[in-house]
């Protein structure tokens, strides 16, 4: 009998069980499951379209209120809405301090301030069934001008913000500190634990600046790393993607953590970083955009025809869905929590 490892579910079996069992397709839904989409999108009337997702955070204790919020409002805003309605199920482990509820709760209520999201409602629980507080939450918001998660089109030109792997580096300055101690020095360490807020992990005036310039598509990268993301916006369009290795912008401080944990930059948890997808004459109006929103833009690939291909130093690979780093780090570090 086949055994899943931890991470996403693998993209054959997912897209086999999305196929077979999403049931009735209501005809209002105008995006549902499909391989490589961040979220739904419901048509309400004439002029308005009601944006969905869901995700969970379980890849770390650490600031679990904050980056549930980050990452599913991430999700709701490269549909080109800006996210407004959270809610979220909140499974405590037995045990739990009553102080850190208080800080979860403080955590969501700030993060929503701050974005302007009104936090709705969901559930609490305390149970066996965790080893480890975990946050699911669901992200609503409504837009009179959806951008489509499968519409990058070959020719288009394919573009990423600020850099790889932002979040997972400051993850992993914090869940490995003690060994990145030996190897790096203090000051580096804390720059990369800062990287969740600066630049940060939230994408959403990127997206919406871009959607607003003429984007063809958006894709939120998160677990598996910028590649498996270009991988699943290239599988929702229907398309081939080619990306240059070399052109993917990374951070000092993402380049010194992965060499130390010996990890590979480009398939590690991503929030913070979007692609874009756009026609070639739309790429200066949407770097432009991307500038005014105070982020950055880099073209590192284009999509095809067919093929998914990646171009390194030695040549041009085969571009596949992978596990993302972080997992592999923390089952072989002992953990035995899964990745979001």
């Amino acid at each position: 009998m086949t055994k899943l490892g931890s991470g996403k579910i693998p993209p054959e079996l997912l897209g086999a069980l999305l196929g077979q069992y999403t049931g009735r397709i209501d005809p209002a839904l105008r995006l549902g499951p499909r391989l490589g989409t961040d979220a739904a999108v419901i048509q309400v009337d004439s002029s308005q379209f009601l944006v969905l997702a869901a995700d969970p955070i379980t890849f770390t204790t650490h600031r679990v209120g904050w980056y549930a919020v980050h990452v599913n409002a991430n999700d709701v805003a490269v549909c080109g809405a800006r996210p407004r309605w959270f809610l979220c199920t909140l499974l405590l482990p037995e045990g739990t301090e009553v102080s850190m509820v208080e800080e979860i709760f403080r955590e969501l209520h700030t993060t929503c301030e701050a974005l302007g999201i009104s936090l709705v409602g969901g559930h609490t629980e305390v149970t066996a069934a965790v080893s480890q507080p975990t946050i699911a939450g669901t992200m609503a918001g409504v837009t009179r001008h959806p951008i489509a998660a499968d519409g990058a089109r070959p020719g288009d030109v394919l573009l990423c913000t600020k850099g790889v792997a932002i979040e997972g580096t400051s993850i992993l300055a914090v869940e490995f500190a003690p060994n990145l101690r030996q190897q790096i020095d203090m000051e580096t360490l804390q720059r990369a634990r800062s990287l969740a807020t600066e630049p940060g992990i939230s994408i959403v005036q990127e997206a919406l600046a871009a959607a607003e310039a003429g984007a063809s598509a958006l894709h939120d990268v998160t677990e598996g790393g910028i590649l498996t993301a270009a991988w699943e916006l290239a599988t929702a369009s229907r398309c081939g993607v080619q990306v240059d290795l070399d052109a993917i912008p990374v951070l000092p401080e993402t380049e010194q953590i992965a060499r130390a944990l010996r990890a590979d930059p480009y398939r590690l948890l991503g929030s913070g970083c979007l692609l874009i997808a756009c026609p070639p004459d739309r790429v200066h109006a949407i770097e432009n955009a991307i500038r005014e929103v105070g982020s950055t833009s880099t073209p590192i690939g284009r999509f095809l025809e067919s093929g998914m291909l990646v171009k390194t130093t030695t040549g041009v690979e085969e571009l596949t869905p992978c596990e993302d780093e972080l997992a592999r780090l923390l089952a072989n570090a002992g953990h035995q929590d899964d990745v979001a």
